[in-house]
């Protein structure tokens, strides 16, 4: 009898465990609130490219869908999803869908990175004060890779901290 009520035990502290872990894996990659102004900052921002050249000013993107992806060369679920958001680029790009990747890196690896892996979408440097910019829109650990989906309209619709997949994409499509 006792033995069987530690077991019992065992397995009710495991299960509590377990869910004090997803409930805090769950906390820690649920995006937070937007701070104050973020998105109006946001779409007054400008980056500069990795090819250099003129700055590509965020303003312009304005009135379209618009999926933005902090990431970076050294964050291997990042470097994972590049693919999968080219392709989507690719695919809804023609229904008036836009794309932007924000390297949280140096310059250097991400020119590499482009060589070997060239992308359909552009690209701006944040470096890591991309990490502070990401913490606006609600990336309150600054975790990468962090996604941001912007309606026509400039406003937020969608964030998700972590790697995208092909699910996400496919209920953010819905958008345009």
């Amino acid at each position: 009898m006792k033995l069987q009520r530690r077991h019992w035990l065992a397995g009710g502290v495991a299960l509590a465990a377990a869910g004090a872990g997803v409930w805090w894996a769950e906390r820690r990659l649920s995006p937070a609130p937007l701070m104050d102004g973020a998105e109006t900052a946001f779409w007054q921002t400008s980056f500069e490219t990795p090819e250099g050249g003129a700055p590509l000013a965020v303003a312009a993107l304005r009135g379209r869908p618009l999926l933005v992806n902090f990431w970076a060369t050294w964050c291997p679920p990042c470097v994972e999803e590049l693919p999968l958001l080219n392709a989507f680029h690719q695919k809804q790009s023609p229904k008036g869908w836009q794309l932007l990747g924000l390297a949280v890196d140096r310059v250097e690896p991400v020119r590499q990175f482009l060589q070997r892996l060239p992308l359909s979408f552009p690209v701006g440097m944040t470096g890591f004060a991309g990490t502070e910019l990401s913490r606006t829109l609600g990336n309150a650990t600054g975790a990468l890779p962090f996604t941001v989906v912007f309606g026509a309209d400039g406003r937020v619709v969608h964030r998700k901290i972590g790697q995208v997949h092909e699910s996400d994409l496919s209920q953010w499509a819905e958008l345009a």
